[in-house]
């Protein structure tokens, strides 16, 4: 199955001034691997069935909490890969907590198969430029919510391989792992069990990522503490205290940390995490929290991370996808060169996964 999509490269003139942005913004937007840290899309598809095949508007709540992304949207904006996401569901016991899991990568894994003429499932980033040289959308998949695999090291042995590029240890809840940064958790930091340091064993021997968006303080830096020291960590959705004081931030040492692993920080563009009103969000403070990332720790290690569909707000001038090319503008008004811009806008996570799986 095709989809249908116009195809902005045939004018990119005409789709600058469609967004009111210069045309050296588009030009520089096409010439780049635009790749997204984490995408929540397919929460909604196991809620109510939202067809990511499908094209969407933006649905009974202007883009806000869904309806931000849909696979025809991303082909359109040249979205050319992502780290497409199964959230783990905190409420469910154990023992169907890691049956759903099974069950829905199944279910992602043959959303994408439907789609296999525009979109590739791929594990390295030798093969996502595969399937970018094949005219296709490169989709990683990842876990957020290492509750999935709290069951015993056999088992998570048994099931979990390199078709997950990374796992976000905790979500909102504290779990089996270890101690959310959300205030849903206790008040008392306990950071990483027992079971969250042989998880992070296994994930280094197994080669997937660790993602330290949503977790502690004290979980983070037991992390750090723990990890394999040759391996990069991830910050997929987050942003930054430097810019906005917020529970869900990383501060700076806590970037230096990620950078000194060779790993990268991807911004997400919920605006109470940035520092704007929830329904009164701006592009340009996704710039700010991009812009800080590189002034503490270099060009290499920033990166997007939206969080679209992920029960999020977007910036009002960036409701969707097809808006991506503004925060391009964005950041060239800031002052960065076309060659930062294009590390931020997919080359730096490119360089983190090739140096894990090549």
């Amino acid at each position: 199955m095709a989809l249908d999509f116009q195809d902005h490269r045939k004018d990119p003139a005409a789709w600058a001034r469609s967004l009111d942005v210069s045309k050296e913004a588009v030009d520089l937007y096409l010439a780049s691997e635009v790749i997204d840290l984490h995408i929540d899309s397919f929460i909604w598809t196991r809620v109510w069935g939202y067809d990511l095949t499908e094209r969407h508007d933006h649905g009974l709540l202007r883009a806000n909490f869904y309806s931000q992304v849909d696979f025809p949207r991303i082909l359109e904006a040249q979205v050319t890969g992502a780290t497409w996401v199964i959230t783990t569901n905190p409420f469910k016991v154990q023992s169907e907590r890691t049956t759903s899991f099974r069950n829905n990568l199944a279910q992602l894994e043959s959303i994408f198969q439907s789609v296999s003429e525009q979109f590739s499932v791929v594990r390295t980033a030798a093969q996502y430029r595969a399937a970018r040289a094949q005219g296709k959308h490169g989709a990683f998949l990842g876990i957020q919510g290492g509750n999935a695999l709290e069951e015993s090291k056999a088992a998570l042995d048994a099931y979990l391989d390199d078709r997950i590029l990374r796992v976000t240890l905790v979500h909102l809840t504290e779990s089996g792992l270890g101690q959310t940064s959300s205030p849903l958790g206790s008040r008392k930091d306990t950071g990483l069990t027992a079971r969250g340091r042989e998880v992070i064993e296994q994930l280094n021997a197994k080669k997937i990522f660790v993602d330290l968006a949503h977790i502690s303080k004290r979980g983070f830096w037991d992390a750090v503490e723990c990890s394999d020291k040759t391996q990069p960590l991830l910050v997929t959705h987050t942003g930054v205290s430097g810019v906005f004081e917020h529970w869900r931030n990383l501060d700076d040492d806590q970037l230096k940390a990620v950078a000194k692993s060779g790993g990268t920080i991807g911004v997400m563009y919920e605006p109470t995490f940035l520092g704007d009103g929830k329904f009164s969000g701006k592009l340009d403070s996704v710039a700010a929290h991009l812009e800080h990332i590189i002034k503490v720790v270099g060009p290499d290690h920033a990166s997007l991370g939206s969080d679209w569909d992920g029960a999020i707000s977007t910036p009002r001038d960036m409701p969707t996808c097809l808006e991506l090319p503004r925060l391009c503008e964005a950041l060239l008004k800031r002052g960065l060169s076309h060659e930062t811009v294009q590390k931020v806008l997919g080359e730096n996570f490119l360089r983190v996964v090739a140096s894990l799986r090549g």
